[in-house]
């Protein structure tokens, strides 16, 4: 290659190098100036200064409603119900006779038994005489006077069995619907009705194990049914005394009054379960709140950008999230037009 070539090339290199130079730093310039300009541009967003309010954590569950005392009720012993002394839905008292079933057959069996139980108390009367005079031995004795007994004991078996021919209420409450008619023939197995307590029924709901520490006796629960708006209180009474592994909760029981008979068993129950009161609680809109991969972010407003923050948050309302941790009382937060913020925006907030 001569002189004049390679001087050529060598031009040609630099010219080259130049403009390549000279397209980086127009790029370079041009990125700072949209940069500058976005940095400039002032984003419009509304937002609220944080502040610690009142507020009460709860924990929203599924509970049932059950009656206070329910039973099935069954005769003990078998036979033809002559009386039945209740109306459908109607109210009984506790020990009210229910259902009278006939027994003329076991009056006759106590009438023999009693007849047998003289004579056998006849016979242990002579044979204690003839004991003393030495008429008869012992062992004479003592087989009429277990004759007695065992005919005494006949009359409180047959007595018995009378007792179960009526069929009284275990407790106060209100007969369902009967499946048995006057003149039936009962037994053990045959279902006659339902009676239900329903002056207070139990609230039964399941906690998260992670709650059950929360749970105490006593405690004054809330809870709405389904057909009115009105809110109802529970006592807790009862608590399981170990967590389910299937489910892993921890069931709870507690007792309400139903005096005006407004709560059903058997329905269900949304139960509102407090957990704990802060005197001064950071409310923010849910809006303000921006799910990202590790968890969620809020945007705050410090000295004219826009700051973005990670949050932790707690329990929910219709409209507000608690945050627990991230952001302080007095901060600014944005709260709406945040989806195309970047950290470091200039923002133009409008409070609510």
């Amino acid at each position: 290659m001569s002189k004049k070539s390679v001087t050529v090339f060598i031009i040609l290199l630099l010219v080259i190098a130049g403009l390549v130079a000279y397209r980086l730093m127009a790029n370079k310039e041009k990125a700072a100036e949209n940069v500058t300009g976005r940095q400039r541009a002032e984003s419009k967003v509304y937002g609220i200064v944080v502040s610690g309010k009142p507020f009460s954590d709860f924990l929203s569950l599924s509970g049932s409603i059950e009656p206070n005392e329910v039973i099935n009720l069954r005769s003990e012993i078998s036979g033809i119900a002559e009386q039945l002394n209740f109306s459908e839905g109607g109210r009984v008292s506790n020990g009210q006779v229910l259902i009278k079933i006939n027994d003329a057959e076991l009056k006759a069996q106590l009438a023999q038994a009693k007849t047998r139980n003289s004579l056998a108390a006849e016979n242990e009367r002579r044979a204690m005489l003839l004991l003393e005079k030495e008429a008869i031995s012992q062992e004479e004795y003592d087989i009429a006077s277990a004759d007695h007994r065992t005919a005494e004991a006949q009359i409180q078996l047959i007595e018995a069995q009378l007792i179960k021919t009526a069929i009284r209420a275990p407790f106060s409450g209100t007969i369902g619907l009967r499946h048995i008619s006057k003149g039936s023939y009962i037994t053990p197995t045959t279902d006659i009705a339902q009676l239900v307590d329903v002056s207070k029924v139990k609230l039964e709901f399941s906690i998260p194990e992670r709650y059950a520490t929360k749970v105490e006796i006593g405690a004054t629960v809330r809870f709405r049914v389904q057909g009115t708006s009105e809110e109802f209180t529970a006592k807790v009474y009862a608590m399981e005394p170990l967590v389910e592994t299937a489910t892993r909760t921890l069931r709870v029981r507690a007792v309400a009054d139903n005096k005006d008979s407004r709560l059903i068993p058997g329905t269900f129950a949304n139960v509102i379960f407090p957990l704990e009161t802060l005197e001064k609680g950071l409310l923010v809109p849910a809006e303000a709140l921006i799910p990202i991969q590790n968890g969620k972010k809020i945007f705050i407003k410090k000295d004219g950008l826009a700051k973005e923050i990670l949050v932790e948050t707690g329990a929910r309302t219709e409209v507000d999230v608690l945050i627990v941790e991230g952001i302080n009382e007095g901060d600014t937060v944005l709260t709406s037009g945040v989806m195309s913020l970047r950290d470091g925006n200039r923002v133009n907030v409008t409070l609510r």
